[in-house]
C-alpha cells in the first residue's frame, strides 16, 4: 500500500515501556513496584496476568534490538525502570540494574540506533506508593535524585530524554478512575498528583541540564475532544475535560500558569493545598522537545456528576460523558480511528501554545485482532491502514507549520497491556508468550519497507544539498 511521503530530516523509530516488556521482576536487585502490587490484587488486570516475564526482554534484549536492525529504525524510545535502579525508591543505586541499562544502550548503539529514554513509564517503587506516592511532595524529589542517578550513568551515550511519560494517566487513570495502579478513586489526592508529577518532571529537567546529559522533554498524550452537539452545555463540557485532559499539563509547563477554569472544573477540590511559591518556575523551565502520543479522538457531551456526595466526588468526574463514534472503524482497544483528528490535534496545540519547542511523536499506533494463519504469518492489514493513513494526518500537520522531527510506532513488540494484561496486540513483531518467540507481522515488513524509502530520500537530498 502507497506510503505518505514525510520531510527527509524526520527521524523515525518504535517504543517499549520497561514494565511492559522487561520481565525479570525478581532478578537483578530489582525492588517491587506498584504495577507489581496492582497486578496482585484481584480482579485489577484481566485474567490475573502480570508483567512478571513479560516479553523477556531483560534476557531478550539483543534479539530485540537485532528485530530493529532489520527494521532500519533511527531511534528506539524505551523506558528505565526506576524499582531496578533504585529498589527502594531512594539511597544507593542497584549495581545490576544500571549494568543492564548499559548493556541495553551500548547494544542499541551498537545497532548504529539512537537511543531515546524515558525515565518514568509508570512503575513507581511500592516502597515511595507506602509513603503517600505521588500525592506527597517529597517523590518529586525523590525523583530528581533518581533522575541525576541514571543520567550520571547513561548521559554520556543517551543525547534525549524523557522525563515522564502521560502524567494524565499517572494522576488520574490511576488515582481517580483507578484502573491503573495504584489503583484508587480520589479528588484532591488525584489533582496533588498531578501537580507532584509536574515537580518531579521539572526537578529531573533541571537535574538533566546540571549532568549536562542532552536534550530534555516529556511526553504528554493530549486528547482531541470534540463536543456531542453544538449546544452550549456539550462545548462547555469539552472546555471542562479540555483542562482534564490538556491544559493541566500544557499551561503549567508551557505558559507558567494553572489553568484559568479550575474553579469551573474542580470546584473547591482544587485549592492548590499541595502547590508551594517557587514551583511553577521549576516545572516551566524551557525544553528541547515535547513527546506527543497520539491513538484516538474523545466526544463528549454535558452530564450530571456520576457522584452526588461532593466528599466522594473523584477529579474526573467534571459533569462529562463520553460518546461512542459510529460508523467509524474501532481497534481491539474500542478506539475509533480517525486519523484527521491526529492532523487536527496537531495544529491546535501549535496554534494554542506558539513557545512549543520542537515535537516528537513518541507513541501512535492500533491495537488488532491479530490472528497467526497456517503458515504463522499476521496479516495486520488494518494497522498497515492505521500507520499509513496516520503518518498521512502527520503530513498535512506539517505542511501546516508544525515542527515535528520525529515518529515512534507503538510499539515494537505485543506486550503487557496493563489493566488488559496479554490480549491487546499493539506490536509490529507478534510474541508467542508460552515460547517467547518473536514473528515480525505484515505492518513490520511494510514499516520496514517505509523506511527503506524514506532513507533513500534522505540520502539524495542529502547529496543535493552537497552539490
Amino acid at each position: 500500500m502507497d506510503a505518505p511521503t514525510l520531510p527527509a530530516h524526520l527521524q523515525f523509530g518504535t517504543a517499549t515501556a520497561a514494565y511492559q516488556v522487561e520481565g525479570g521482576v525478581h532478578e537483578g536487585g530489582r525492588g517491587p513496584s506498584i504495577w507489581d502490587t496492582y497486578c496482585r490484587t484481584p480482579g485489577r488486570v484481566a485474567r490475573g496476568e502480570t508483567g512478571d516475564i513479560a516479553c523477556d526482554h531483560y534476557h531478550r534484549y539483543g534479539e530485540d534490538v537485532a528485530l530493529l536492525a532489520d527494521l532500519g529504525v533511527d531511534l528506539y524510545r524505551f523506558s528505565v525502570a526506576w524499582p531496578r535502579v533504585q529498589p527502594t525508591g531512594r539511597g544507593r543505586p542497584n549495581p545490576e540494574g544500571l549494568a543492564f541499562y548499559d548493556r541495553l544502550v551500548d547494544t542499541v548503539l551498537g545497532a548504529g540506533i539512537e537511543p531515546v529514554l524515558t525515565l518514568y513509564h509508570w512503575d513507581l517503587p511500592q516502597a515511595l506508593e507506602d509513603e503517600g506516592g505521588w500525592r506527597v511532595r517529597d517523590t518529586a524529589h525523590r525523583f530528581a535524585e533518581y533522575s541525576r542517578i541514571v543520567a550520571d550513568r547513561l548521559g554520556d551515550r543517551v543525547n534525549r530524554w524523557i522525563t515522564l511519560n502521560e502524567p494524565f494517566c499517572s494522576a488520574f487513570v490511576g488515582h481517580a478512575i483507578g484502573r491503573h495502579a495504584p489503583g484508587t478513586r480520589e479528588g484532591a489526592p488525584a489533582l496533588a498528583a498531578a501537580h507532584h508529577l509536574l515537580l518531579a518532571h521539572g526537578m529531573a529537567a533541571g537535574e538533566l541540564r546540571a549532568a549536562a546529559a542532552g536534550e530534555v522533554g516529556i511526553t504528554l498524550n493530549p486528547d482531541h475532544l470534540l463536543p456531542a452537539s453544538d449546544s452550549d452545555a456539550d462545548r462547555a463540557a469539552v472546555e471542562r475535560a479540555r483542562t482534564l485532559h490538556n491544559r493541566v499539563w500544557f499551561d503549567p509547563i508551557f505558559k507558567g500558569a494553572y489553568p484559568d477554569n479550575e474553579d469551573e472544573v474542580w470546584g473547591d477540590m482544587a485549592d492548590g493545598s499541595y502547590r508551594a511559591d517557587g514551583d511553577l518556575e521549576i516545572i516551566a523551565q524551557p525544553l528541547d522537545f515535547l513527546g506527543v502520543n497520539y491513538y484516538r479522538p474523545i466526544m463528549l457531551r454535558d452530564a450530571p456528576h456520576a457522584e452526588a456526595d461532593i466528599s466522594a466526588r473523584t477529579a474526573v468526574d467534571i459533569r462529562t460523558e463520553q460518546v461512542d463514534f459510529e460508523g467509524v472503524r474501532h481497534t481491539t482497544m474500542g478506539w475509533p480511528v480517525l486519523p484527521d483528528t491526529f492532523a487536527d490535534l496537531l495544529i491546535d496545540l501549535d496554534r494554542r501554545y506558539p513557545n512549543l519547542p520542537p515535537i516528537l511523536i513518541t507513541e501512535n499506533g492500533s491495537a488488532e485482532d491479530d490472528r497467526p494463519d497456517e503458515t504463522g504469518r499476521v496479516r495486520d492489514t488494518g494497522r498497515v491502514d492505521y500507520l499509513r493513513d496516520h503518518l498521512a494526518a502527520l503530513a498535512r500537520a506539517i505542511e501546516a507549520g508544525v515542527d515535528v522531527r520525529g515518529y515512534f510506532v507503538w510499539s515494537l513488540l505485543d506486550n503487557f497491556e496493563w489493566a488488559y494484561g496479554y490480549d491487546r496486540r499493539f506490536g509490529l513483531v507478534r510474541v508467542d508468550y508460552e515460547r517467547l518467540e518473536r514473528h515480525p507481522k505484515d505492518s513490520y515488513h511494510w514499516y520496514r519497507d517505509f523506511l527503506t524509502s524514506h532513507r533513500a530520500r534522505r540520502a539524495g537530498e542529502a547529496v543535493r544539498q552537497g552539490s
